[in-house]
């Protein structure tokens, strides 16, 4: 039987990282099926989710332990319970860059239960101007009964206070 995992992994960022990792879950027998893995200031950061067999678990969590200069958190994957019809959605937000940003976005978000599905921001230069931008794009789930546009007013009131435009389309 395949054990589902998600495992966090975080250290100084290093070359042959990901390659260390993935031999491990080879080696005990297990299938990288997903990942999110990024540098940020010299840091590595990453998410994945695999399966390996239920009696190669042991050996497989031992094993990453020993990886020295990585701290690694493994977890069994436990899959949401689906509650009614749930509406994907992405939004894309730019603007001026300020402190506050992502609070009051993520506040819009939470005051209707939306949940955060992937969140991935930047700052880069405008390219006429080089003044500061924030960029992010998300992928958001909408609860049952909250519709694009519930969440669009919302993100008005919240994008009007801070100076930022934003794109919010229903996930195909």
């Amino acid at each position: 039987m395949q054990v589902p995992l998600v495992m966090t992994v975080i250290g100084k960022d290093r070359t042959g990282l990901v390659e260390s990792l993935a031999r491990l879950v080879a080696e005990h027998g297990g299938n990288w099926l997903e990942s999110r893995m990024c540098r940020l200031g010299g840091e590595f950061a990453g998410i994945l989710r695999v399966h390996v067999p239920a009696e190669k678990r042991p050996a497989l969590e031992q094993a990453l332990a020993k990886v020295s200069d990585l701290k690694i958190v493994v977890r069994t994957d436990e899959p949401a319970r689906a509650e009614g019809e749930a509406l994907f959605a992405s939004l894309e937000v730019i603007g001026p860059d300020r402190p506050g940003i992502v609070r009051e976005i993520s506040a819009a978000l939470a005051a209707l239960g939306v949940n955060v599905e992937e969140l991935a921001t930047e700052c880069v230069s405008a390219p006429m101007s080089g003044e500061q931008l924030f960029q992010a794009r998300c992928k958001l789930l909408l609860p049952a009964g909250v519709s694009v546009a519930a969440l669009r007013k919302s993100l008005e009131r919240a994008t009007g206070e801070i100076g930022v435009e934003f794109t919010l389309n229903e996930a195909k």
